[in-house]
Protein backbone atom coordinates (compact mmCIF):
# COMPACT_ATOMS: atom_id res chain seq x y z
CA UNK A 1 0.00 0.00 0.00
CA UNK A 2 2.41 2.86 -1.28
CA UNK A 3 1.74 6.18 -2.48
CA UNK A 4 0.11 5.16 -5.79
CA UNK A 5 -2.73 3.34 -3.90
CA UNK A 6 -3.72 6.17 -2.26
CA UNK A 7 -3.79 8.33 -5.34
CA UNK A 8 -6.38 5.99 -7.58
CA UNK A 9 -8.72 5.94 -4.38
CA UNK A 10 -8.25 9.65 -4.75
CA UNK A 11 -8.95 9.99 -8.49
CA UNK A 12 -12.04 7.51 -8.19
CA UNK A 13 -13.98 10.12 -5.27
CA UNK A 14 -13.14 12.96 -7.74
CA UNK A 15 -13.93 11.41 -10.99
CA UNK A 16 -17.31 9.64 -9.48
CA UNK A 17 -18.29 13.12 -8.64
CA UNK A 18 -17.49 14.73 -11.64
CA UNK A 19 -19.87 12.31 -13.59
CA UNK A 20 -22.79 13.20 -11.19
CA UNK A 21 -21.99 17.01 -12.26
CA UNK A 22 -21.96 16.76 -16.07
CA UNK A 23 -25.27 15.04 -15.25
CA UNK A 24 -26.57 18.50 -14.46
CA UNK A 25 -26.95 20.90 -17.42
CA UNK A 26 -25.89 24.27 -14.49
CA UNK A 27 -23.81 24.09 -11.77
CA UNK A 28 -25.98 25.35 -9.44
CA UNK A 29 -27.51 23.68 -6.41
CA UNK A 30 -30.76 21.61 -6.67
CA UNK A 31 -33.01 22.74 -4.67
CA UNK A 32 -36.16 20.95 -3.76
CA UNK A 33 -39.32 24.29 -3.37
CA UNK A 34 -40.48 24.36 -0.25
CA UNK A 35 -44.41 24.81 -0.33
CA UNK A 36 -45.59 27.17 1.93
CA UNK A 37 -48.13 26.76 4.60
CA UNK A 38 -52.04 27.76 4.46
CA UNK A 39 -51.58 30.30 6.79
CA UNK A 40 -48.22 31.61 5.72
CA UNK A 41 -47.83 35.46 5.89
CA UNK A 42 -45.86 35.17 2.21
CA UNK A 43 -48.69 33.73 0.66
CA UNK A 44 -49.92 36.52 -0.08
CA UNK A 45 -47.55 36.67 -3.39
CA UNK A 46 -48.19 33.47 -4.13
CA UNK A 47 -50.19 34.53 -7.43
CA UNK A 48 -50.79 31.67 -9.13
CA UNK A 49 -52.41 29.68 -5.70
CA UNK A 50 -50.01 27.05 -6.64
CA UNK A 51 -48.43 27.60 -3.06
CA UNK A 52 -44.55 28.03 -4.18
CA UNK A 53 -43.89 31.77 -4.57
CA UNK A 54 -41.33 32.44 -7.72
CA UNK A 55 -38.61 35.53 -8.24
CA UNK A 56 -41.16 36.38 -10.90
CA UNK A 57 -44.11 36.62 -8.25
CA UNK A 58 -42.14 38.43 -6.06
CA UNK A 59 -40.93 40.77 -8.94
CA UNK A 60 -44.80 41.16 -10.03
CA UNK A 61 -45.92 42.28 -6.39
CA UNK A 62 -42.75 44.98 -6.08
CA UNK A 63 -44.07 46.54 -9.07
CA UNK A 64 -47.42 46.43 -7.99
CA UNK A 65 -46.65 48.11 -4.46
CA UNK A 66 -44.32 50.56 -6.52
CA UNK A 67 -47.44 51.10 -9.05
CA UNK A 68 -49.61 52.06 -5.68
CA UNK A 69 -47.62 54.27 -4.45
CA UNK A 70 -46.59 56.07 -7.27
CA UNK A 71 -50.80 56.61 -7.41
CA UNK A 72 -51.03 57.61 -3.71
CA UNK A 73 -48.14 60.33 -4.31
CA UNK A 74 -49.66 61.43 -7.75
CA UNK A 75 -52.96 62.02 -5.89
CA UNK A 76 -51.44 63.81 -2.83
CA UNK A 77 -50.12 66.14 -5.15
CA UNK A 78 -53.27 66.56 -7.02
CA UNK A 79 -54.81 67.38 -3.29
CA UNK A 80 -52.11 69.96 -2.57
CA UNK A 81 -52.33 71.73 -5.96
CA UNK A 82 -56.05 71.93 -5.49
CA UNK A 83 -55.38 73.19 -1.95
CA UNK A 84 -53.33 75.71 -3.25
CA UNK A 85 -56.11 77.29 -5.86
CA UNK A 86 -58.41 77.72 -3.61
CA UNK A 87 -56.62 79.37 -0.99
CA UNK A 88 -55.51 81.74 -3.84
CA UNK A 89 -59.37 82.39 -4.28
CA UNK A 90 -60.06 82.24 -0.86
CA UNK A 91 -57.75 84.94 0.35
CA UNK A 92 -58.75 87.90 -1.15
CA UNK A 93 -62.30 87.02 0.73
CA UNK A 94 -60.24 86.10 3.68
CA UNK A 95 -58.55 90.19 3.45
CA UNK A 96 -62.45 91.65 2.80
CA UNK A 97 -64.54 89.60 5.72
CA UNK A 98 -61.81 90.90 7.79
CA UNK A 99 -62.42 94.33 7.34
CA UNK A 100 -66.44 93.88 6.74
CA UNK A 101 -66.36 92.21 10.43
CA UNK A 102 -63.76 95.27 11.77
CA UNK A 103 -60.12 93.80 11.97
CA UNK A 104 -58.80 96.34 10.12
CA UNK A 105 -55.32 95.57 11.59
CA UNK A 106 -56.12 92.07 10.08
CA UNK A 107 -57.08 92.91 6.92
CA UNK A 108 -54.09 95.58 6.61
CA UNK A 109 -51.59 92.23 7.85
CA UNK A 110 -53.71 90.14 5.26
CA UNK A 111 -53.08 92.73 2.42
CA UNK A 112 -49.24 92.93 3.34
CA UNK A 113 -48.75 89.06 2.65
CA UNK A 114 -51.00 88.72 -0.25
CA UNK A 115 -48.06 89.55 -2.73
CA UNK A 116 -45.35 86.61 -1.17
CA UNK A 117 -48.44 84.49 -0.67
CA UNK A 118 -49.86 84.49 -3.92
CA UNK A 119 -46.22 84.00 -5.61
CA UNK A 120 -45.45 80.81 -3.23
CA UNK A 121 -48.59 79.41 -4.12
CA UNK A 122 -48.15 80.00 -7.64
CA UNK A 123 -44.92 78.41 -7.59
CA UNK A 124 -46.67 74.75 -6.18
CA UNK A 125 -49.24 75.23 -8.69
CA UNK A 126 -46.53 75.97 -11.56
CA UNK A 127 -44.58 72.84 -10.03
CA UNK A 128 -47.04 70.55 -10.25
CA UNK A 129 -48.67 71.19 -13.66
CA UNK A 130 -44.89 71.49 -14.82
CA UNK A 131 -44.46 68.40 -13.78
CA UNK A 132 -47.29 66.36 -15.29
CA UNK A 133 -46.06 68.15 -18.35
CA UNK A 134 -42.73 66.73 -18.29
CA UNK A 135 -43.57 63.37 -18.08
CA UNK A 136 -46.26 63.48 -20.84
CA UNK A 137 -43.33 64.37 -23.00
CA UNK A 138 -41.40 61.66 -21.66
CA UNK A 139 -43.60 59.03 -21.80
CA UNK A 140 -44.28 60.26 -25.41
CA UNK A 141 -40.93 59.58 -25.82
CA UNK A 142 -40.47 56.54 -24.64
CA UNK A 143 -43.68 55.07 -26.69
Amino acid sequence: MGEGYIHRIINKLFERGKGTNRKRKSKEPVMSQKKLEPDSKFSKYDLDGDGVVTDEELNMDARMMRLDNEDKKEDAQRRMAWFALFGMLLYPFAVVISMWIGLAEAGKTLGSMAPTYFVSVAAIVAAFYAKNAYQKITEGKEK
